[in-house]
């Protein structure tokens, strides 16, 4: 048996604070069942369904592990819980850097159970990944006691959250615009519009984070070696070492650029993505060949704690990874 038993419905059991291993947690902001039972009829800010992304990666998920509906969920549900597998091997990497299990907690899960951002959360966190993979259609506004509870994580020493609202296409009316957007990335499951990251903007916003999500822009691609193109990194801005040994991070169809809202030293930019020059959008259309990738604010007044901006598609496997990404997770689960 090289895999272990799968358990489901589990109480979370606290990890104990143990000198230089850290706690690491998930905590995806969305409400599966507002994201799995969204009206299919419907064309924009939604999920795919299981039977559309077979139809357009055909024939990859054809097994019947995936296209028999008495073993995999056909609607929305089943694309959801392609996000669940294509991060077991970030988690079973930090895992092993930190010998602690890395709990995944959603903010209303598959079963109904509602999760706040609470101490239930963050009593035995360390390291927390925010994943912003809610619609905004769906409501998700972090309460005052949540922002609260957040705060005070960060005011502990040595806290690190790690957060990422997801890319924002179609924020504007005009058609021509979106089939741009739509032309640039080429993901047939992508709708025209898009818009994620409401939970995890408001907490940037509360914690004074000058960051925001926009677009969806296709990262490009190495021709000589036919993978993504390689990081722009601020090599001097990096003094924690956040990007040691790191090159590049996966390819994605579709990515944020994290904007500065403004310059006043609040946040910097370590990394900028190229962006595929081939394709036209609106952004590359006013001059810009990269975007912003990997935000850093360091500890400021009462936050002795690091926040890193960067997209939750850095955690997943689903389209590839390699040795530069592993390394960029482990940076972060041995950070001192």
């Amino acid at each position: 048996m090289s895999e272990p038993g799968r358990t489901y419905n589990q109480d979370h059991v606290p990890r104990p604070v143990t000198p230089g291993r850290r706690r690491v947690s998930v905590y995806i902001s969305w409400t599966y069942p507002g994201e799995a039972n969204r009206n299919i009829t419907e064309m924009d800010n939604r999920f795919s369904t299981m039977t559309e992304v077979r139809r357009v990666f055909w024939p990859a998920y054809e097994e019947p592990r995936f296209a028999d509906p008495l073993q995999f969920q056909q609607g929305i549900g089943g694309a959801l819980e392609l996000f669940f597998w294509a991060w077991v091997p970030f988690q079973r990497a930090m895992t092993a850097a930190t010998g602690h299990p890395v709990p995944v907690f959603q903010r209303i899960d598959q079963a109904g159970f509602r999760v706040p951002l609470d101490e239930r959360v963050l009593g035995d966190c360390d390291t927390l990944f925010v994943f912003g993979l809610d619609h905004n259609v769906t409501g998700q506004v972090p309460s005052a006691e949540e922002i609260a509870a957040l705060k005070a994580f960060l005011a502990r020493e040595g806290s690190c959250l790690v957060i990422g609202p997801h890319h924002d296409v179609g924020a504007e009316a005009d058609r021509e615009r979106r089939a741009m957007e739509f032309a640039h990335h080429g993901d047939g499951l992508v709708p025209r519009e898009q818009r994620f990251g409401q939970f995890a903007l408001a907490l940037l916003h509360a914690l004074d984070i000058p960051v925001e999500n926009r677009h969806g822009l296709r990262p490009a691609i190495n021709p000589a070696t036919g993978k993504i193109a390689p990081l722009t990194v601020d090599r001097a801005a990096d003094t924690k070492g956040w990007l040691e040994g790191v090159t590049s991070f996966n390819f994605h169809m579709h990515l944020p650029h994290y904007a500065l809202t403004r310059d006043d030293g609040t946040a910097v930019v370590l990394a900028r993505q190229p962006v595929d020059l081939d394709r036209p959008h609106p952004f590359t259309a006013a001059g810009a060949t990269e975007f912003n990738t990997l935000v850093w604010a360091p500890p400021r007044g009462d936050r002795k704690g690091d926040v890193l901006v960067c997209d939750s598609t850095v955690f997943s496997t689903l389209f590839g990874g390699d040795e530069s990404l592993e390394r960029f997770w482990r940076n972060i689960a041995t950070a001192a």
